[in-house]
């Protein structure tokens, strides 16, 4: 736990490689007009929509995600979309699944909409995680909405029989999202830490994360929602020879890279790039 002291150093992200076998095909997004199949609240402030989308669930890959517009037939506004993770989907069906947190106006718009609306989406974007052919234990770590960046990529993983583990964080019980999504698709361990009850800090987080790994080493960590928590598991994942993949959140009025709105601004490189639409929102921590 020595290596705990120093996660507040700064990190460098790399992009995930764009070529070669192992990386994530990107395909090209798609505009739909998708009817809303089931609107329900699953907690105070948090919504999961249901949408009828089936050229985007055969798309899509765990990572990826979609940009949202809240504009109804014949309205004008509001013009610009909100970024949302691709909580899940179901090829079958052809539904996908965003689950979100209201925030602002945009979401709180979002909240009013009532199946079959139909809602303005783009998508899958950006460029999702990648399990390494050789894996076959993982962990994951995600804070508050940004667990449901992480939830699509337990399934896959499970479904390929790779161990997973996961740790959920959040300011409260009501705030805890995806563990549910989580123990469904098959992991094992799942634990759930918040702040209201103090066990939420990073050193608490990192004695449960270290037990993860002394338990079973993991050849991957991926992580989402917190840059604390980015720091922490990038420090024990190097202990272990393991590596870390983060899902970066950004404000971004286009989701495509025309606007530049949610470059990174990382040191050392220009400040129009690294944009997370495009390189990301999925970056190697080097």
């Amino acid at each position: 736990m020595s290596g705990v002291a120093s996660i507040d150093r700064p990190l460098r992200l790399a992009e995930l490689p764009r070529g070669g076998p192992l990386a994530p095909p990107v395909v090209e997004p798609l505009l739909v007009r998708a009817p809303s199949v089931s609107h329900r609240q699953v907690a105070p402030g948090y919504w999961l929509l249901t949408l009828d989308a089936p050229e985007i669930a055969r798309r899509a890959l765990p990572g990826q995600f979609a940009m949202l517009t809240a504009a109804r037939t014949a309205e004008s506004a509001p013009v610009l979309p909100r970024p949302m993770a691709l909580y899940d989907w179901d090829e079958r069906t052809g539904t996908v699944q965003i689950l979100y947190g209201v925030m602002g106006d945009g979401t709180r718009r979002m909240a009013t909409w009532h199946p079959p609306e139909p809602m303005t989406v783009v998508g899958p974007l950006g460029r999702g995680f990648r399990l390494h052919p050789a894996t076959s234990a993982v962990v994951l770590v995600g804070r508050g909405i940004g667990t449901c960046s992480l939830t699509a990529l337990a399934r896959q993983a499970c479904a390929e029989g790779i161990d997973v583990r996961a740790i959920v964080s959040a300011r409260n019980d009501q705030a805890l999202v995806g563990a549910d999504l989580y123990r469904q698709v098959g992991v094992r361990d799942v634990v759930e830490v918040t702040d209201a009850d103090g066990t939420s800090p990073v050193g608490s987080v990192a004695r449960r994360l270290q037990r993860m790994l002394d338990e079973r080493p993991a050849q991957q960590v991926f992580t989402c929602g917190s840059q604390r928590l980015l720091r922490l598991c990038a420090t024990l994942a190097r202990a272990c020879d393991a590596t870390v993949q983060v899902s970066l959140e950004a404000h971004m009025a286009c989701g495509l890279g025309y606007c530049h709105g949610c470059s990174t601004g990382l040191p050392g490189v220009a400040r129009e790039a690294p944009l997370v639409c495009q390189e990301g929102p999925v970056f190697v921590c080097a």
